[in-house]
């Protein structure tokens, strides 16, 4: 019962985050980047951030349409300029009436404002541009997440897999032990071996079973890591494939540099120096004036009597003639973040490149460790059919028996080794030649 309603509190969750419940059940490659790519925290928060982003686009746009405001208010006072003023805006100033003692005068004010600018030379167009490449650089950087995170999820993905590629080798290990086993047995009760043979081959087994359950745990911590990069506890190995193919095509040994323009990092690091370069612009364009328009209707009564109104509508050139050398720090401030932008569009370009030629090598050595391997499989397998059919006719002793076994064993590790390497190798080629993000996340 425990068990369903967290499975139900779990599906609740992840339908609410837009994981249909058929995803959550599946335990393919495709299924997990799918899930990890809407239920993965930091990439949730960076599209949040990128939500944010496109907001300040919105915001920084406003500025191109007029500003309208409104306010209401009452007051009393017998303080004569107010209390004329007052009269004054409601047009019941009488000549009469003492205007040094004023009685208690009440009035309420209803005001409508409009304020619009109509020239900046350029400063509002510049903070939109800002605007809108802070929020690419966003997009941005959210596509560089789900690039590594992909390549991430592809990596558990794969060490699950590979210990569960142990496990299978540990048990064939174990149940070729038991056969060694009882033919030693039976050697012994014909007289053609020693009881310590039957010792040794049972502290092997020993051996065999502890590296075993060590395999079975090994499957247990890759399921964890993979629940914990995809941001679920859904993902499980009931119907995970027994293998996954090779690809029959080896990678490329040089890489062409012109596939790191599909890295989003490169192209934030440009985006956030176009950023600056307009910070600089914007600056420079401190120094000049700016034109506003700007209009108010007023309404003005006493208690009793209805609203008067008024009307003020003009034209204003503002402009700082000194400001404590603001300015001028500002524009020197934004010329060096400019150079610094730049300089970091050169660090990023020369982190990729090494990036991608040591992605290049790893994927090489991968592949070339996985064609040794599979040629030293069956070598190892012939050599301990042969060994033990020695054994058994007394030609061969226990010690070659083992090392026959622990050879096949070792092997096989190796080869399951290389195998899942040599896929997580070409899976983070792709990371650092920037397809995977193409790959997945434009199916999200």
């Amino acid at each position: 019962m425990e068990t369903t309603a967290k499975r139900l509190t779990l599906l609740l969750t992840f339908a609410s985050i837009g994981v249909s419940a058929s995803t959550l059940l599946a335990s393919t490659l495709d299924d997990c980047i799918a899930i990890a790519l809407r239920a993965n925290p930091d990439v949730r928060a960076a599209t949040e951030r990128v939500q944010a982003a496109r907001a300040a686009l919105n915001e920084a746009r406003s500025a191109y349409y007029p500003m309208l405001g409104g306010s209401a208010t009452y007051a009393r006072t017998d303080n004569p300029p107010q209390a004329f003023m007052m009269m004054l805006n409601q047009r019941s100033v009488s000549l009469q009436s003492d205007f040094n003692n004023p009685p208690d005068t009440d009035n309420i004010a209803l005001g409508l404002g409009l304020k619009y600018r109509l020239f900046d030379f350029g400063r509002r167009s510049l903070d939109t541009a800002m605007a809108r490449d802070g929020a690419a650089i966003s997009q941005l950087v959210l596509q560089g997440l789900q690039n590594d995170l992909i390549h991430q999820v592809t990596r558990g993905y794969y060490s699950v897999l590979q210990a569960s590629a142990y496990v299978a080798v540990q048990e064939e290990s174990v149940q070729t032990l038991q056969e060694s086993l009882r033919v030693a047995n039976e050697r012994v009760k014909a007289g053609g071996a020693v009881q310590t043979d039957v010792l040794n081959l049972e502290v092997q087994l020993a051996q065999a079973n502890e590296d075993l359950i060590r395999a079975r745990n090994g499957v247990r911590l890759a399921l964890a890591v993979l629940n914990t990069a995809i941001g679920s506890n859904l993902v499980g190995t009931v119907d995970m494939p027994a293998a996954v193919d090779l690809p029959a095509d080896r990678p490329p040994e040089r890489e062409d540099p012109a596939v790191l323009q599909n890295r989003p990092e490169l192209e934030a690091a440009r985006k956030g120096a176009t950023v600056q370069q307009a910070a600089v612009q914007k600056a420079r364009k401190q120094y000049w004036p700016t034109l506003n328009a700007f209009g108010s209707v007023d309404w003005n009564s006493d208690v009793s009597s209805d609203f008067e109104r008024s009307y003020l509508v003009g034209v204003m050139a503002e402009v700082d003639l000194f400001d404590g050398f603001r300015r001028r720090s500002a524009t020197a401030g934004a010329q060096a973040q400019a150079r610094a932008a730049e300089a970091e569009v050169s660090k990023a370009a020369n982190s990729l490149a090494l990036d991608l030629t040591a992605a290049s090598i790893q994927a090489g050595e991968a592949w070339e460790r996985l064609e040794v391997a599979r040629k030293s499989i069956a070598n190892a397998e012939e050599a301990l059919r042969i060994t033990r059919e020695r054994y058994q006719q007394g030609v061969a002793n226990l010690p070659e028996l083992l090392t026959a076994q622990v050879g096949l064993t070792g092997t096989r590790a190796r080869n399951v080794a290389a195998r899942y390497d040599c896929l997580t190798a070409l899976s983070n080629l792709q990371r650092a030649r920037g397809e995977l993000v193409r790959k997945y996340a434009a199916k999200e």
